[in-house]
């Protein structure tokens, strides 16, 4: 399964929002450096999917707000 995320990093508190079918944003408490970020919303996404962390690839979007994920077992 591919899924687009919009990420939204050094917010308040950690958060997943499905806003379509494929297309969700994530808020995550860490800054977007070194990819830190891109650790902290593969757990937020294995928390929210219910699948493990090394379930879920980053298919692009390394440097960008704009993400695509693919999850395996879904």
């Amino acid at each position: 399964m591919l899924i687009r995320v919009k990420v939204k990093p050094n917010a308040k508190k950690e958060e997943i929002k499905q806003i379509e079918n494929d297309l969700f944003e994530v808020r995550v408490t860490v800054v977007p450096e070194k990819g830190k970020a891109n650790k902290k919303v593969v757990e937020v996404l294995s928390k929210y999917f219910k699948v493990p962390k090394s379930k879920i690839r980053l298919i692009k979007g390394k440097k960008s707000r704009e993400k695509l994920f693919e999850i395996e077992n879904i």
